[in-house]
């Protein structure tokens, strides 16, 4: 899987209050749910990225309490998060839902500034900044969370499986 396009970037400790302020968590309307992603941190942030954009982030990127803050950054549309570290529960849920998140243990504060335009290898385990021309080694997923990104989550993977079997 290859993704490519236009990076945001934001520091260490995003959490899920940051994601996803906790009075908007029950908005049925997920468009308006949506709209109050980073607010707090980055006004006017789902007005302005796009679809297919990307985060990159430092250390501990979700950490915080379990809510559905994976859904509100699909709802956006986001290509998937980038970062140094993430929180246990927010990697193993953005896994689950199909999001890719990808670890990069050598991202520095300086790097893949908002507006840089990234290319993503997972397969390969690799990073371009098109911009800056640095290249990145980001962790490869194992080829079970490579099937699981491919069917869009494990849901979907579990009944692709399901049905091969029952065949």
């Amino acid at each position: 899987m290859i993704l490519s396009n236009r990076v945001w970037r934001l520091g260490d400790n995003i959490d899920t209050d940051q994601i996803l302020p906790g009075s908007y968590i029950n908005l049925p309307d997920k468009a308006l749910r949506a709209s109050h992603c980073f607010e707090n941190i980055y006004p006017g942030f789902s007005s302005l990225v796009k679809p297919g954009e990307l985060i990159a982030a430092g250390l501990n990127f979700g950490c915080g309490s379990s809510r559905p803050s994976v859904e509100i950054l699909q709802d956006l549309g986001l290509g998937g998060v980038i970062a140094q570290s993430f929180a246990r529960i927010f990697f193993r849920g953005g896994i689950a839902r199909g999001f890719p998140l990808m670890v990069c243990p050598s991202l520095q504060a300086g790097d893949l500034p908002t507006g840089h335009h990234i290319t993503v290898n997972l397969e390969e385990g690799t990073l371009v900044d098109q911009d800056s021309g640095a290249l990145f080694s980001i962790e490869p997923y194992p080829k079970f969370f490579q099937e699981i990104m491919e069917t869009r989550g494990l849901l979907n993977y579990t009944r692709t499986h399901m049905d091969r079997e029952v065949r």
